[in-house]
């Protein structure tokens, strides 16, 4: 018998209606956050990048397609990984069906991770993915837009991450640290690991000039993650404190 609270279906129903309109204000809400996102101030992107891509070395401006929107996601798979981060992987998922709904929308969408295209392509072709995903392994790209530091940086702090300064810090490997273990999932050490970071930036193309509009980071990201708005819809929610449950990439769950 369960210990949660139950009630008969009219009770269930005054507490649904209740709920209801709850969260119709945080839709309102929403629609609220999503238009002052719109209306953030654009930055200029004076430096030039560029990216290796299936179709050969490509620009900034080269990864819109011809569209006057880009959707960058940058995804954890640093020179040094052997795999891209668990949770990255289970974000990505939800990828390849997208790209053409939001092309269609006049936006382009690109992963972007320092690793080799070589490298990028061996994991992709493992994950069965389709989406457009560039390397950006001999740019500056992932340092500037804050996905990504050095070890000089990692040590001495002063580090940007999630719109704040961070602090240094020392890692041994130890391998009994989670840190440690997060890393060997994705074939490397906590001190490789450590130098990549999730996000997404969004970019607008305006008479040949790119503009940076928008990024996010770490929670930020809860959106993007498919999975978590069923689960948040779902009685365990996203039973994340299961360790025996540990988000994995999908062909890891078999």
């Amino acid at each position: 018998m369960t210990t949660h609270k139950t009630a008969s279906r009219e009770e269930w129903l005054a507490a649904r209606r209740e709920l209801l309109a709850d969260e119709k204000e945080h839709t309102r809400r929403g629609d609220d956050l999503a238009r002052r996102r719109r209306e953030l101030p654009w930055v200029l992107v004076e430096k030039d990048y560029s990216f290796e891509t299936d179709e050969g070395t490509k620009t900034l401006v080269e990864l819109f397609g011809g569209r006057s929107q880009l959707i960058v996601y940058h995804f954890m798979l640093g020179p040094n990984y052997e795999s891209g981060c668990p949770a990255c992987s289970s974000i990505a998922d939800g990828f390849s069906g997208i790209v053409e709904h939001l092309e269609q929308r006049d936006a382009a969408m690109s992963a972007i991770s320092r690793a080799p295209l070589g490298k990028i392509n061996a994991f992709k072709e493992r994950m069965g993915w389709t989406f457009p995903w560039a390397s950006s392994f001999d740019s500056d790209f992932n340092y500037d837009f804050d996905v990504s530091r050095t070890p000089e940086e990692l040590r001495a702090g002063g580090y940007e991450y999630n719109f704040q300064q961070w602090p240094g810090m020392t890692l041994d490997d130890d391998e009994d640290s989670g840190l440690a273990r997060m890393a060997a999932a994705c074939g490397t050490v906590a001190s490789e690991y450590v130098l990549e970071g999730p996000g997404m930036s969004v970019f607008a193309l305006s008479d040949g000039a790119v503009y940076h509009t928008y990024s996010a980071f770490a929670r930020g990201l809860d959106g993007l993650w498919g999975a978590y708005q069923w689960l948040d819809r779902a009685p365990l929610g996203r039973n994340e404190a299961d360790l025996s449950r540990p988000w994995m990439r999908r062909d890891e769950y078999r």
